[in-house]
């Protein structure tokens, strides 16, 4: 009897491809496009997943391949465990990364719930990451991909042990140009599409826009704060500030200046220098370990506090059932609250967690 395989498709050329090579390995797959946000403007737009041209090109790769192919209506989940979470995180001076919740309550949670109610083993998706299970270890674990310049184990880091064990990623092995190879060779019409980049739900690029249209709330202006306590003019409303940031403050100033905190009880932002930015500690909660059972014994490990961020030594110990604390040997640039912090032995995710300090 052939293993089954719900396979995640989004609408673009990774996903294609994941569903062809599941296909060639001869699992019996079915192919899903979660329907996550309503809006016109998400539906049509490009640069993003899950749009209208989406679902017909996933829908017309699935009917090429002989797969049966649905769209599931998961809204009130995505809005519930993603939206509301991006629009806390901004209101409490924090910067979401809802790619990951999107990964942790729908993809690996939601999804592969409704995988099993349908009596499907695995969930196959188009990321660029490696599953394997480690006899030594009796454990599975998870690994960057072969190619780097793709490689998402960051954004997975909060996959469960039971998740990862259902969990298969095709193109952990392949470069992004094999990829679009492979699909220009079975003529899928989204061969050359481009890579979607913007966050899903939204629309116009400022995220600021979407909180006050999504909750209907304005957010009341403020004073910017240089960190001697000087005010050095007003803000318009915290939401428009992370840490770091330099551009679109809207004030002259006599030098460089960056966001280096976001106080959200007196409703200030406030500036320092470049050199303010930078701290070796960092304080995660809510954390996922994969490789090991705990981490109360200090490891060391080389980590990364965002995404695009080469990694960097550290030494981590665990400090309750659910925090760790780690240390840099080099102090970081912007370490920003509601960003994961992911930590790596080699090619192998160790574990992650969100910034919370």
């Amino acid at each position: 009897m052939n293993k089954k395989a719900l396979v995640a498709m989004s609408g673009g050329v990774d996903s294609s491809v994941t569903a062809l090579l599941m296909n060639r390995q001869g699992y019996e797959c079915m192919g899903v496009t979660m329907k996550l946000f309503y809006g016109e403007e998400a539906e049509t737009r490009e640069n993003t997943c899950c749009s209208l041209n989406d679902v017909e090109d996933a829908r017309s790769v699935a009917m090429n391949l002989g797969m049966p192919y649905y769209v599931f209506n998961f809204s009130d989940r995505f809005s519930e465990c993603v939206i509301d979470k991006f629009i806390d995180a901004y209101e409490n001076g924090r910067t979401p990364n809802p790619c990951i919740d999107c990964n942790r309550y729908l993809k690996f949670d939601k999804l592969y719930m409704r995988a099993k109610e349908l009596g499907y083993d695995y969930i196959a998706t188009g990321h660029y990451a490696k599953v394997e299970y480690d006899k030594t270890k009796g454990r599975f674990l998870l690994k960057k991909a072969a190619d780097l310049s793709k490689d998402q184990s960051y954004v997975l880091y909060s996959l469960t042990p039971e998740q990862l064990s259902h969990t298969v990623f095709p193109l952990g092995k392949l470069t992004k140009s094999e990829v679009r190879a492979i699909a220009e060779e079975n003529g899928f019409v989204n061969a050359r599409k481009h890579d979607s980049q913007d966050i899903c739900f939204v629309t116009n690029g400022k995220y600021s826009d979407f909180i006050e249209s999504y909750t209907g709330r304005k957010y009341p202006e403020g004073n910017f704060v240089y960190k001697d306590g000087t005010v050095l003019g007003r803000h318009k409303g915290i939401i428009r500030y992370t840490v770091g940031q330099r551009k679109g403050l809207g004030l002259a100033l006599p030098h460089p200046m960056y966001v280096i905190r976001v106080d959200t009880e007196t409703n200030t932002v406030i500036l320092g220098e470049n050199e303010d930015l930078f701290s070796k500690e960092v304080t995660a909660d809510n954390i996922n370990l994969i490789s090991v059972d705990n981490l109360y014994e200090p490891l060391r490990v080389k980590a990364k506090v965002r995404y695009s961020q080469p990694e960097q030594w550290a030494t981590a110990v665990q400090t309750d059932e659910d925090t760790i604390k780690l240390v840099f040997d080099e102090p970081q640039r912007a370490v920003t609250q509601g960003q994961a912090l992911v930590m790596y032995d080699g090619d192998v995710v160790v574990g992650g967690g969100t910034i919370k300090k």
